[in-house]
Parts: structure tokens; sequence; C-alpha cells
């Protein structure tokens, strides 16, 4: 080797200085468990939701079952301890384009210590998840696929812009057929005729109930709006301003507002 190349070296050696070494911090990794993953998962395509669990989702329980295996994947991979799987209204209010009301989207600090459990346990997941997946479910409410009552309504128009049919509080439904009003009660099934409106030479378009059951609201197809009390089956009012047939009625309270082919709301 070269003398002068060795010595120049060497002094390079010697003369290279180390930049001196800093101390570090601490690396906070942020706790995940109590992070909203609907936020991020809001606008998956549907078709990457439908490909999950998609005979779970054909069923009548599979929303409930896809519901218990993200509270059982929360519980084994982000230790968040969910020990009932109920609804989760936060992250509908999210999915619907709306802002979680208080929280961040991660959160700092000590974990919590884990309920002790047994090294001789035979079960593949945490005392948390146990929990979870021994809780009762609630029983699916069965609906009737065939109706448990059938009515006559001969003269009932066929009219998408008509509402001919309204069920009051007191379990009494209310019909209009043709120029008449019949009710019929639930508990007793009673049917009555309330009004008739042949001999003025007009038709039912629209009833409604108040909500406390005792009115109801008949609207005409000249216009008007007549308000009768049920228990005495007598007209209390006369409402008139509409120069076309109120096909819609709405009560507020004591408040009755119509709706008319006139392009009018009263």
């Amino acid at each position: 080797m070269d003398p002068d190349y060795q010595r120049r070296l060497q002094g390079q050696r010697s003369n290279g200085h180390t930049s001196p070494s800093s101390p570090l911090g601490d690396r906070f990794i942020p706790s995940r468990a109590g992070a909203n993953w609907q936020l991020g998962l809001a606008r998956i395509p549907d078709n990457a939701q439908r490909s999950v669990l998609p005979k779970a989702k054909d069923t009548a329980d599979g929303s409930k079952d896809s519901l218990a295996y993200a509270c059982l994947i929360k519980n084994e991979l982000l230790g968040a301890g969910i020990e009932d799987a109920k609804e989760p209204t936060e992250e509908r209010r999210v999915s619907q384009g709306q802002s979680p009301s208080s929280g961040n989207l991660f959160r700092y600090g000590a974990g919590r210590p884990s309920e002790p459990w047994s090294p001789y346990s035979l079960s593949p997941v945490s005392a948390k998840s146990h929990k979870l997946l021994s809780s009762p479910r609630k029983q699916a409410r069965k609906i009737s696929k065939i109706p448990f009552k059938v009515l006559d309504a001969p003269e009932l128009q066929d009219d998408f812009y008509l509402n001919l049919v309204d069920w009051s509080s007191t379990n009494v439904l209310s019909v209009g057929l043709g120029a008449c009003v019949y009710l019929w009660s639930a508990c007793t099934s009673q049917v009555t005729r309330l009004c008739d409106l042949s001999a003025e030479g007009d038709s039912v378009t629209s009833v409604a109930w108040a909500e406390r059951g005792h009115l109801v609201a008949v609207g005409t197809h000249k216009g008007l709006v007549q308000v009768w009390d049920v228990a005495a089956s007598k007209q209390t009012a006369l409402l008139q301003g509409h120069s076309a047939r109120v096909g819609a009625l709405a009560w507020n309270g004591d408040v009755l507002s119509s709706g008319s082919r006139d392009r009018l709301i009263l």
C-alpha cells in the first residue's frame, strides 16, 4: 500500500468527528379502542360492504350477527371491552353524514387492567368476549304474513293523491268510502257510519284523526273541511278556503292543516 495514502487514511479516521447523540423521548402510540371506525369506513363502496357476510345479511338476524361479530373483533384485536352488543347510535349519525358528538379520533392513555383469566381456560377468546357471546339475545318480533282482519271497502277510490284511511290513538279506523265516512273499532269490531255527503253532491277525499282521538277531520271533493265529534256523531266545524279537492289533512295538537289540489295549504 502507498505510504502517503495510508497516512491520509489514518488522518481522516482520527480527524473525523461524530455528532453527539441526542436523547430521544417516548414514542406515544394511540389507543384505537376508542376510535370511531365507522368514520373511516363510511365511504366504502356498497359492493365491498355486501361482500362481507353475504349469507348473514340474507337472514332476519343478519344485522345482529354482523354487529356481534364486529364487537367480537374489536374485543380481540383492539381490547375494546364490549360486553353487550347494542345498536351503535353514534355510528348511525356518522354514517348519515353527521359528525360525532364528542371524542377525538384517537385517545391517549394508560391501558385498562384486564380481568384475571385462568390460564387453564379452554376458551379461545377473552373474558369480555366470553361475556359478549354469553349475553342473552333479544328475540326478533314475528310479523304475521296474513292479515288478522279483512274489511270490505266497495267504494274505496283507487287514487294515490287521496288519504282515505286513518287510524286513531283510540284504536278506531276511519275509512272514506264514496260520500260516506265509516268507523271501525278494533276493540269491539263495531262498524258505524259517521257522515253521508251524498245529499250535498260531494264525496270524501281525505280523513285524519286528531291526536287525542276524539275528533276526525274530513276533506271533500268541493274543497271543504269538516270536523266531526266522534262521541256525539256531530259536526263541530266547517272550514272553507279551498277551490279544489282536499287530499291531505294533518293535526298538530289543536291545529289542523289542509292541503288541496289548488296548491294552497291552510
